[in-house]
């Protein structure tokens, strides 16, 4: 053994294009909890570098940036015991994601490494976290409607396969259990789902209530909760859509889903304001807000491989405010949005879809004119029942007197009985356009 050993060794040295490669390393400068410095290495951005700590302590760290011959690195873990001159040592190249069939059914963090007690993920394939670069001939147009199970979508704002949509909330509105129900009904080859700065106990929740069954067995879950470093839920919103654009690529119909893109702007924001970027509207940084198109426009349909990512986006309006400025970028980037009223919600209409607001940019591409007409009536009903709310609730309207306002009145059970739908219940795109049509359609 000893020989083989000696042989094979000697003989690689005896190689004639054999050149060594010395380890890079480099030391730590500074470091304030949250943001590193290095000295004496030269890395792209990306890298992900082991530091040194006291009794073999360690912690993974990304290069974000330079700044006056220093590297800028920010911390990937938990606290570490660091001391100055700590060892910087790159351990991993930038920016590549595990895809493939072998992560279905799976569990991951923002680093790639299994939380579901399974074991390794084997026979994975590689995908750039970044995504690969695509022409806008290469995107298809949306043509086919896809059933979602949720009643008041897929009769008024129904969705496309390969469209990106927001759903726009403040806090509490239900924007999780709405997202419970459309993963147990969509129909997609593939369910991609990014749990992104949210709180531990919800992504436990998420995972057994509403991806259960055999949801499952088709879902990719990628799951970086709120108290992770910001780096890891930047990386988390690119893997998710890395592993979604691998399916793609094989001419899969993939649904992805991001809870929520608001938390992936505030990591950005407290990486651009650790880097010293100046703070703009609502103390974003430009990097932050401009970070959204770039995950935004990467879902799609996909002209070349057939495939699509019919992408659902969850939006936090802070405040409720829905001139925030991520709620305003992520609608104007957005091929529509589904708007959840707090005033619904608590008059206890589940889910609380605010129609008016609320707006599909493909449905008249997907629907029939019958379909389209029967929207358009129950829309109309429900702007004139609002615009006089006021007044037949004060008894100030005399019925009689404006015959739109009498067919608003008489309709408005039936339009809160086609938005109310129990979480637990599906309501399948053709039951929900019969339903629709034949309440609404001699309008």
């Amino acid at each position: 053994m000893l020989n083989r050993f000696t042989t094979d060794y000697l003989e690689t040295l005896g190689m004639a294009d054999f050149t060594p490669t010395p380890k890079v390393s480099g030391r730590l400068a500074s470091f304030d909890g949250l943001l590193m410095e290095a000295v004496g290495l030269t890395l792209p951005v990306g890298t992900v570098c082991m530091v040194g700590g006291v009794n073999d302590a360690k912690v993974e760290a990304e290069v974000i940036g330079f700044r006056n011959g220093r590297t800028l690195l920010m911390n990937l873990g938990g606290p570490a015991a660091l001391l100055p001159r700590a060892p910087v040592r790159p351990i991993g190249a930038p920016g590549e994601a595990e895809v493939g069939a072998s992560l279905l059914g799976r569990v991951v963090d923002g680093a790639g490494k299994p939380i579901d007690g399974l074991g390794p993920i084997r026979g994975a394939g590689r995908w750039p976290l970044a995504g690969k670069l695509q022409s806008p001939l290469d995107r298809g147009r949306v043509r086919v409607p896809l059933d979602v199970g949720v009643r008041a979508i897929n009769g008024l704002l129904t969705v496309g396969q390969g469209q990106r949509i927001g759903i726009m909330a403040g806090s509490g509105v239900g924007k999780s259990v709405l997202l419970g129900m459309i993963v147990r009904a969509a129909q997609a080859d593939v369910i991609v789902i990014g749990l992104i700065g949210e709180r531990s106990r919800e992504v436990a929740d998420f995972l057994e209530t509403k991806v259960a069954g055999e949801a499952r067995k088709r879902a990719v879950v990628v799951a970086v909760p709120a108290n992770h470093s910001p780096v890891l839920r930047i990386r988390g919103a690119l893997r998710a859509t890395a592993i979604a654009e691998a399916f793609r690529a094989e001419g899969k119909q993939v649904l992805l889903i991001m809870d929520s893109l608001t938390r992936v702007a505030h990591a950005g924001r407290e990486i651009g304001l650790a880097l010293g970027e100046p703070a703009s509207a609502r103390g974003y940084p430009p990097s932050a807000i401009a970070m959204l198109p770039n995950i935004i426009e990467r879902a799609g349909v996909d002209v070349h491989s057939g495939g699509s990512i019919t992408a659902i986006y969850t939006v936090l309006a802070d405040g409720d405010d829905g001139n925030d400025p991520v709620v305003d970028s992520a609608r104007s980037i957005l091929d529509g949005h589904i708007v959840l009223s707090r005033a619904l919600a608590e008059q206890g209409v589940y889910p609380a879809i605010d129609i008016g607001p609320s707006v599909s940019r493909v449905m008249t591409d997907i629907v029939g004119p019958e379909h389209a007409r029967a929207a358009r009536v129950l829309r109309r009903h429900l702007a004139t029942y609002e615009q006089n709310r006021d007044l037949v609730l004060m008894g100030a309207y005399r019925p009689g007197a404006d015959p739109a306002i009498d067919a608003a009145i008489a309709c408005h059970p039936a339009v809160m009985e086609f938005i109310r739908q129990d979480a637990d219940a599906i309501v399948p795109l053709h039951d929900a356009v019969a339903e629709l049509t034949g309440v609404f359609g001699d309008g």
